[in-house]
């Protein structure tokens, strides 16, 4: 059974409950390791109790999508992440004792993690529990209290969210702000200590100039035209199983979904037939089949039409893989995996990101070809490469910039708890998941406790009166390289140029 959010809050409503989270930010101890333990424990119970509710909101919310997709691409990596933080969050709360200058000895360094206070999230209606849970938890490891922001445009899984953070936090600690754009408008205009945002460059740009005006530091997960690259001497039907299945995943509503292909033009009709083989075999019923995702919406379905029309128009061989040939089915916002071949720069496939079941596949002819292409778009949010050889693996990745890239598969960079999930320039700014979710939403305080011997010797010579003991020191540290141009410096024009 599925729960809609409750009324939109007021303005006033809104920056009251932030006044409150502030007001224990600022006013209350730090959140210790054991208080921390019990919101990530109090989540995690949470989630897992709330399981079904939260298949059956996303099933409502896109109109189809199946629960074993549901589970597997959201509850799984959620949970997971949780418990990888539970595991870890003691060591990385203690103090980092780090090197001082050899000048400073014996004095002593170290790294403090400290919470930031109010960390706003506002999450993504493709993956709405994930995205806006999974950075709820490394925020709360990280010590802080929370505002949470669901998307509208999954409306019962944002209810659910709302219900289940409201039963398992103080509103002080965790709080859900239900609404519309309006209100996500005015949420990211809060001051927030922190403020992570998930959805589209567009939107992102709005999120990052409400944020500037408190200059609230951000975290932008955007999206753009992640790029999967096949060598010619990889296998294509490996290369076609492991594409397909991380594109037509959700159908393709994924910020980090193969956007399209570059494949060797020699090797391009093989490619595609063992495309339509996998994809077949898959979804032999597209239209109807209960492991295949609907549009969120009827804009989603709309625009994939439109994609794909415009591709047409300009000439492109269009391959809709639809082995049973059904017909539409009224109500259900299914659009069939489609191929998009003998693709122009022009067409609109190949210049938005797509975010839905449509796969351009793009020739080449040397590699060196196919990474001018991709360094020719704007830096994506991850790249794949298909190939076995080390050597021209380290080419690729040494001569592209993404946000994050997999070899010889798709999308499984994301659940790493090692690796720091984020995009760089238009596909986002930041990085979080594991150390570096708590590295984020912490305080970095790097502290110096003098000893009392450095503390006296310093006084002694750096401070004035000056004399010649401050001349012979600096020149000791500045090295004997400079002591010319420091001669150079005191002598008289004249004598300089001599």
């Amino acid at each position: 059974m599925t729960t809609a959010p409750k009324t939109t809050p007021s303005l006033e409503a809104l920056h009251a409950v932030f006044a409150r989270q502030h007001d224990a930010s600022r006013q209350r101890e730090p959140m210790v390791h054991a208080q921390r333990m019990q919101a990530l424990d109090a989540l995690l119970n949470s989630v897992l109790e709330h399981e079904e509710p939260l298949t059956e909101a996303l099933h409502a919310d896109f109109g189809h999508r199946s629960s074993q997709e549901t589970r597997l691409l959201e509850i799984v990596p959620l949970v997971d992440e949780i418990r990888y933080l539970r595991r870890h969050l003691r060591r990385w709360m203690r103090p980092r004792p780090v090197r001082v200058n050899w000048q400073f000895l014996p004095s002593r360094a170290r790294i403090l993690f400290q919470p930031l206070g109010v960390v706003g999230v506002i999450g993504a209606w493709n993956y709405p529990v994930l995205l806006s849970l999974l950075p709820l938890a490394n925020a709360l490891a990280a010590g802080n209290r929370v505002m949470v922001k669901p998307s509208e445009m999954a409306p019962a899984t944002a209810g659910v969210i709302e219900r289940m953070l409201c039963e398992a936090f103080a509103e002080d600690h965790v709080a859900v702000v239900s609404g519309g754009t309006e209100t996500a408008a005015a949420f990211a205009a809060l001051p927030f200590d922190h403020l992570l945002f998930t959805g589209s460059g567009r939107v992102g740009k709005l999120v990052m100039k409400a944020a500037a005006e408190n200059l609230t530091p951000v975290t932008l997960e955007l999206g753009g035209k992640s790029p999967a690259l096949v060598h010619e001497s990889y296998p294509t039907h490996v290369a076609a199983d492991r594409i397909c299945s991380a594109k037509f995943w959700n159908a393709g509503q994924t910020c980090i979904a193969p956007d399209h292909v570059l494949v060797p033009s020699r090797r391009m009709d093989e490619f595609v037939r063992d495309a339509v083989e996998v994809v077949s075999r898959r979804y032999a019923h597209p239209l109807s089949s209960g492991d295949y995702t609907c549009m969120v919406n009827e804009a989603g379905l709309e625009r994939m039409r439109s994609l794909v029309d415009d591709a047409r128009a300009q000439g492109a061989t269009i391959v809709q893989i639809n082995p049973a040939n059904e017909l539409p089915i009224p109500g259900r916002r299914a659009f069939p995996p489609t191929l998009v071949l003998d693709v122009k720069a022009s067409m609109r496939v190949m210049q938005e990101e797509i975010f839905g079941p449509v796969l351009p596949i793009v020739g080449y002819g040397a590699l060196d070809e196919a990474i001018a292409m991709i360094n020719a778009q704007p830096r994506p949010l991850a790249l794949y490469y298909f190939d076995q050889d080390r050597a021209r693996i380290d080419h690729v990745l040494e001569h592209t910039v993404s946000g994050g890239a997999v070899v010889n598969d798709c999308m499984f960079h994301l659940p790493q708890h090692g690796l720091p999930f984020g995009g760089v320039g238009p596909s986002g700014m930041g990085a979080y998941h594991g150390f570096d979710g708590f590295q984020t939403f912490s305080k970095k305080k790097g502290v110096l406790l003098q000893h009392a011997w450095a503390g006296a010797a310093l006084a002694r010579l750096t401070k004035p009166p000056y004399d010649a003991w401050t001349d012979r020191l600096i020149s000791f540290l500045i090295g004997s390289r400079a002591r010319p141009a420091q001669r150079r410096a005191q002598a008289t024009p004249d004598e300089r140029y001599r």
